[in-house]
């Protein structure tokens, strides 16, 4: 006890506030619990999965490591064949469950979010066209008539993952609209490269897969309108649709966003199939898939030969592709919906947001190298169009993130939001 003067009044006061005692006080279990489910947690194990790849690549364990990427796992018979290395386990099985969590993501903000209004949800589309065509035609300035001119789809995709966890990491510094925007505009850009690795890059393409796994689709879209709101009457079939799509020609990961439009939603969060399934999978994507992804894609082995592979046709089309093509592309078409009244920018979002969306968008990565694995056969010309896809990628990132960290921070924060989102 101590004692107080106020006025001519004494006081005995305790020492310690006796509320104190009663308060819980936090545990190194608790703060990494709190930690886990924070932003940052995802963002932080993606990128250390990144940086550890990258040393397993340059290290004596490399041989090692892509030894076990290339082990076979599953079962094949005559009639079903599911015999896949790690490595297609990771980009096909896994990835689709990421596509599967970003397409629900995309779908409840196409029914009552950010993009429930034609001109909103027009404005990623549109940017996507906008963002491939631009990088493609740089990159066909600088290769045209040469060998590498079969590469030209190497800067037109986005590697969504990475580039979310980058805008992840700004927290409430971006409007929670300016995540949603540039998911689905990852989604559509994403989808446009699957598209052009079906049409121009693939050697086969199975018609009758495909008509199973569209008749699948057309099947979930009966239980979505007969009310059956029990996920395991999507989930299943929904698997079935991966195998199919994975055996058509297809990149199968667009499965994932296919199933993701046939969940059923619902006004009464307690009752949403899209909003239960959604929270379900934040956790597992973010702390796991992405990681795993992440650790087996960026296994870049450097060599002599790549510096200078910079600065070639091929490495000049492919950085400047996506480090001015894919913002050019993005900008300009926004700039050009929007003054006509085609399309509005995401509430709170200004142009500089929309310009740091565009570098983010430059973040080609994984679908660019696997573009790249597609249009070489020579080893030389793949190690030097994933070097250049790497290094255009942190350009892009680093520039999206600054242009982003120093621009005007929007008056409603993302917490605001009730749902969660992808790497937040």
């Amino acid at each position: 006890m101590r004692a107080v003067a106020l006025g001519d009044c004494l006081f005995f006061v305790p020492d310690q506030n006796p509320y104190l005692y009663h308060m819980p006080q936090p545990t190194p279990i608790s703060a990494f619990r709190k930690f886990m489910s924070s932003s940052m947690a995802g963002s932080i194990l993606l990128f250390t999965c990144l940086l550890l790849s990258l040393a397993i690549a340059n290290s004596p364990l490399a041989d090692n490591f892509n030894k076990l990427l290339n082990t076979e796992l599953g079962y094949a018979s005559a009639a079903i064949h599911l015999n896949y290395t790690i490595s297609i386990w990771i980009n096909d099985g896994l990835m689709a469950v990421f596509f599967l969590l970003v397409g629900l993501e995309i779908k409840r903000e196409l029914i009552g979010g950010e993009l429930s209004s034609p001109k909103k949800a027009a404005l990623p589309i549109l940017c996507a066209l906008g963002g491939a065509l631009i990088p493609a035609i740089i990159y066909t300035l600088f290769n045209s008539g040469k060998i590498t001119a079969a590469g030209w789809g190497i800067p037109m995709a986005t590697d969504i993952a990475f580039a979310l966890a980058i805008l992840s990491l700004l927290g409430d510094k971006v409007p929670i609209s300016l995540k949603i925007f540039l998911a689905a505009l990852a989604i559509a850009d994403d989808l446009l490269a699957i598209l052009v690795i079906a049409v121009f890059y693939s050697s086969e393409f199975h018609l009758m897969n495909l008509t199973y796994a569209v008749a699948l689709f057309l099947l979930l879209l009966l239980f979505n309108r007969m009310g059956l709101k029990n996920l395991l009457f999507y989930i299943v079939p929904g698997m079935l649709i991966w195998y199919f799509v994975h055996h058509s020609g297809i990149h199968a990961t667009i499965a994932g966003v296919l199933v993701a439009l046939t969940i059923p939603s619902a006004a009464d969060h307690k009752q949403s199939s899209l909003l239960k399934l959604e929270h379900f999978l934040t956790n597992p994507v973010n702390l796991l898939i992405i990681p795993i992804f992440a650790l087996a894609n960026t296994n870049i082995h450097f060599e002599p030969g790549m510096i200078s592979g910079l600065f070639t046709g091929l490495g000049m089309g492919i950085i400047l592709g996506l480090v001015v093509g894919k913002p050019i592309g993005i900008l300009l078409v926004s700039w050009v919906s929007v003054k006509l009244k085609i399309s509005e920018l995401p509430k709170h979002a200004e142009w500089n947001h929309v310009l740091g969306v565009g570098l983010l968008a430059g973040i080609g990565f994984t679908m660019s190298i696997f573009i790249s694995l597609l249009s070489f056969t020579d080893a030389e010309l793949v190690a030097e169009a994933k070097f250049a896809v790497l290094t255009g990628s942190v350009i892009s990132g680093l520039t999206g993130y600054l242009v982003l960290y120093f621009s005007k921070r929007p008056q409603v924060k993302s917490i605001e939001r009730p749902a969660k989102n992808i790497l937040d």
